[in-house]
């Protein structure tokens, strides 16, 4: 390959994929992978620029979601597509799906669109995309099923809880119905509304109002009844669907049990606050538990997370993402401590503003705890969960996801060889969110992103300048279907057959 000319060169790395880990070579010629070769084949070719992995892991970019709705009292998130893209380059995430939300009190989702794309527009470090979040499944919105898919997007989120965008179970199957029809895929949280609402009375009843009963107020078995009831409409509609942000494990059997004894397209997602946080967090001096503050909950104890890692390894979970909602801590006017005044000194749990940053620490932290205890989870399942699986489920793949030559974008993220750093404290003022604050504060990594590349562009680099990408350097992908497991009967839905 001496008379060949490449933009990038990655050598002497472990390439690992979805698939596969090798000791391989990796070329890249504008934004696209070139060539994936034996080790030494590119010694002679000649390149713009050679980044020397010297033994790390060499990985698809990550993807994940972003800008979640806040939900309560009177916050707003901290975190602009500036400055979330920003931390999720620092972290190793090249593309994001944020939310575009429709309001109950509008019919249409186009419109939520068009204003989303406009605060998108020219903003974004990372690439990027839109999950249409359904307040009102109109006649209208229904409608513009079709006009969404033409549009690039093909996945929308609704909510069994949470009065300001909260469905019926009429609703819900509704939104399944429509987005069978046009493959389209539904990202559900699960919760049991009335059952967070009676249990906030009995807390209020008894003036426990301190952060850490936003946890009691959200128990296991909200998520446990509300997780079932989602895959049996689910089942009955036969279509696919996503619940995100699973904390329990008992949630978890029963979505593997839909997945293995009844061979349902159930997906699951969680978060490494269900891998390194529990309930303790939220129950801190004064306020201090309201950093943890996020729904569901972390919940009890390390065996808790055990359990999640298994549905990891297992494949019970298709996802690890971060649920990235930041409001700011030291912050009354918008951010945690908008719910403190002379009647509660100490803030109401049910108006703290609900979420946690995580978009930049949710790979490192989680590969640090695998170079830790490697039986945790292996670096090709990490890829599948960060990675290939998202891509798969939101129709990116294999432009995403993958390191296919002469049709993956070269999104790149390089680690150090294992098993990494000397230990060293995560603390809020080495990451490049606009948060005040991250609840894994004090963590002990091993392992950070080295290099970050978006198409070709190296955007990152720990050992040198930082930041070297640029504000609008991300664009709008279009996505196509799902290439996971879809629907089990490929005609249409027919109310006669029951």
């Amino acid at each position: 390959m001496a008379d060949q000319v490449f933009d990038l060169l990655i050598v002497n790395g472990i390439v690992v994929t979805a698939d596969e880990t090798r000791g391989v070579d990796i070329a890249i010629n504008g934004e696209k992978i070139a060539a994936v070769e034996a080790r030494g084949s590119f010694k002679n070719a000649r390149a713009k620029k050679t980044i020397d992995a010297e033994g790390g892991w060499v990985m698809p970019g990550g993807i994940v979601h972003l800008q979640e709705p806040q939900l309560f009292g009177k916050g707003s998130s901290c975190d602009t597509f500036e400055t979330g893209t920003r931390s999720a380059i620092c972290g190793g995430t090249t593309t994001i799906i944020a939310f575009a939300p429709q309001p109950k009190t509008e019919n249409s989702l186009l419109d939520a669109l068009a204003q989303t794309h406009a605060k998108a527009e020219g903003n974004c470090y990372s690439d990027y995309s839109f999950h249409l979040l359904v307040g009102n499944p109109s006649p209208q919105a229904l409608s513009e099923f079709p006009i969404l898919r033409s549009k690039g997007i093909s996945s929308l989120k609704i909510y069994m809880t949470y009065e300001a965008l909260q469905l019926s179970d009429y609703q819900i199957l509704d939104v399944l119905l429509e987005a069978r029809r046009h493959r389209i895929t539904t990202l559900i949280h699960a919760e049991n509304n009335d059952l967070i609402l009676w249990m906030t009375r009995k807390l209020e009843e008894r003036n426990l109002l301190a952060p850490k009963y936003h946890a009691t107020s959200h128990p296991p078995m909200a998520e446990i009844e509300a997780t079932y009831r989602a895959i049996c409409l689910s089942e009955f509609i036969d279509v696919p669907i996503l619940l995100v942000h699973v904390s329990s494990p008992v949630a978890a059997e029963t979505i593997r049990t839909a997945q293995t004894q009844r061979n349902l397209p159930i997906y699951a997602e969680t978060c490494p606050q269900y891998l390194f946080l529990t309930k303790h967090d939220l129950d801190k001096p004064g306020f201090e538990g309201a950093r943890c503050v996020c729904s569901p909950p972390p919940r009890d104890s390390p065996a808790d997370h055990a359990a999640i890692w298994r549905g990891l390894s297992d494949g019970t979970f298709t996802i690890l993402s971060s649920d990235h909602c930041p409001f700011l801590y030291d912050d009354a006017s918008t951010g945690k401590k908008t719910c403190i005044d002379e009647e509660h000194p100490q803030g109401h749990f049910k108006y703290i503003p609900n979420g946690i940053p995580g978009v930049e620490t949710r790979l490192p932290i989680t590969l640090s705890a695998m170079t830790a205890n490697p039986d945790l989870l292996s670096v090709q399942k990490f890829v599948q969960v960060t990675s290939t699986n998202p891509a798969k489920l939101y129709g990116l793949c294999p432009r995403k996801g993958a390191l296919t030559p002469g049709v993956s974008d070269a999104d790149i993220m390089i680690w150090y060889p294992p098993p990494g750093l000397e230990p060293f404290e995560i603390t809020n003022e080495i990451l490049h969110h606009n948060c005040d604050y991250t609840p894994y504060e004090g963590k002990v990594a091993r392992q950070w992103v080295r290099w970050t590349v978006l198409r070709g562009e190296v955007v990152w680099e720990r050992d040198g300048a930082g930041l070297v990408g640029r504000k609008g350097g991300g664009v709008f992908v279009e996505r196509g279907e799902s290439s996971l497991k879809g629907r089990v009967r490929e005609e249409e839905w027919e109310i006669r057959g029951f």
